[in-house]
């Protein structure tokens, strides 16, 4: 029996252990930390979530028979090492039940939806190869990996106070195009023709477009041909603020056809209904200013960070599409995500919530730094608005 506790809590140690750095993780990556930083201390924060757990075995050693190198009792009862035992322990109150509550299987919090999912393999359909280096061509060749399986998918998304005008609205939302010289364009041109075979009524583009310098000039190419009678909106997002500067990426877009819509709001019509469109691209480069009883009262928010729901809540947009997050890269059976670069962990990763008086949308985007998508397609998000 003292060998099933033991074992048992050196289980539930280990697990929590590892859940308490992931979160620490996924909370560092949320803020606009110094890019020289954060890589550093990702590393650091790796190191110790592997050595830490074996510091305690070795200075206090188990009831499973690890051997002691050092008087592990007195050291124990010392404080350092018991405190935080019990400390992970305790995580799973305090940490460990709000996680669960977001577990997209048990649903708290998220919209119930049927979704129409069509999946294109496009290195199947398309006429040349996608990979342009030898690296994402290995990935790519990986069990699992998903990362050119786009998931097309039809969503019918319920939104409060939308107006009679504006239901069965159709918006084409996709994000974190990732150009980094791995992928080629044509992978992202092919999602923008396939959005358009679905004759949207706006684009609205959420962030992360390019990675490399050189990548800027394959702008026109892979996003020019979006087409919408309410016309094409983008922000940018951490990884273009990572650029020398920002003003070529915004140029480039506007040659191709979009309108800069980062750290504004502007009234603009669709279907010829005034609405209040807005850009929230904080924490790393522009946040919009704060929205009046003036402005159109139906509001809809590009964001890149589903973080930035509190804001979009204490300015009455009905409405927040955001990205970012990539769906976690990864999704486990049950658990779902675990990975998520947000203040709130792994809630918002990717899905449809309802936080009153908005709804949010996360799409888990269209490509990554990381060549590695698994149980979790690249996503071009077709959304028809519809009144709650």
């Amino acid at each position: 029996m003292d060998f099933l506790m033991s074992s048992l809590l050196l289980l539930a140690f280990l697990v929590g252990h590892f859940g308490l750095w992931i979160a620490i993780y996924n909370r560092i990556n949320a803020f606009d930390l110094p890019r020289r930083l954060t890589k550093p201390l990702m590393k650091l924060l790796l190191l110790l979530a592997v050595l830490f757990p074996l510091y305690l075995f070795w200075c206090s050693g188990t009831a499973l028979g690890l051997p002691s190198l050092c008087n592990g009792r007195d050291f124990f009862r010392g404080g350092v090492v018991e405190f935080y035992f019990f400390f992970v322990l305790s995580s799973y109150l305090w940490l460990g039940i709000p996680w669960l509550s977001a577990r997209p299987i048990l649903g708290i919090g998220w919209l119930h939806l049927k979704i129409r999912t069509e999946v294109r393999d496009l290195a199947e359909e398309l006429e040349i190869p996608l990979p342009l280096t030898r690296r994402c061509a290995l990935f790519s060749k990986l069990p699992l990996n998903q990362i050119f399986d786009l998931a097309v998918e039809y969503i019918e998304l319920p939104v409060r106070d939308l107006p009679d005008e504006l239901d069965g609205y159709r918006i084409a939302h996709l994000s974190d195009i990732h150009l980094t010289g791995d992928v080629s364009p044509r992978y992202t041109s092919r999602v923008i023709e396939l959005a358009n075979q679905w004759n949207p009524e706006l684009f609205a583009l959420t962030g992360d477009l390019v990675d490399s310098e050189v990548c800027i000039d394959w702008l026109q190419d892979a996003l020019g041909q979006a087409k919408a009678a309410d016309g094409a909106y983008f922000i940018l997002g951490n990884h273009d603020a990572r650029m020398a500067g920002t003003q070529p990426i915004r140029d480039k877009m506007v040659q191709a056809g979009w309108f800069d819509l980062g750290g504004k709001k502007v009234a603009a019509r669709l279907r010829q209904h005034l609405v209040t469109l807005v850009g929230n691209e904080a924490p790393w480069l522009k946040k919009p200013p704060q929205l009046q009883s003036d402005d159109p009262l139906f509001r809809l928010m590009l964001s890149h960070s589903p973080d930035q729901i509190a804001w979009a809540r204490s300015n009455g947009v009905q409405l927040m599409l955001a990205g970012h997050t990539h769906g976690g890269q990864g999704r486990l059976p049950l658990a779902g995500p675990i990975l998520s670069p947000s203040r709130y962990g792994s809630r918002y990763a990717s899905g449809q919530f309802d936080r009153n008086p908005t709804t949010l949308h996360v799409t888990r985007g269209l490509s990554g730094t990381r060549l590695m998508r698994i149980n979790c397609r690249p996503e071009l998000s077709l959304l028809t608005l519809r009144q709650m």
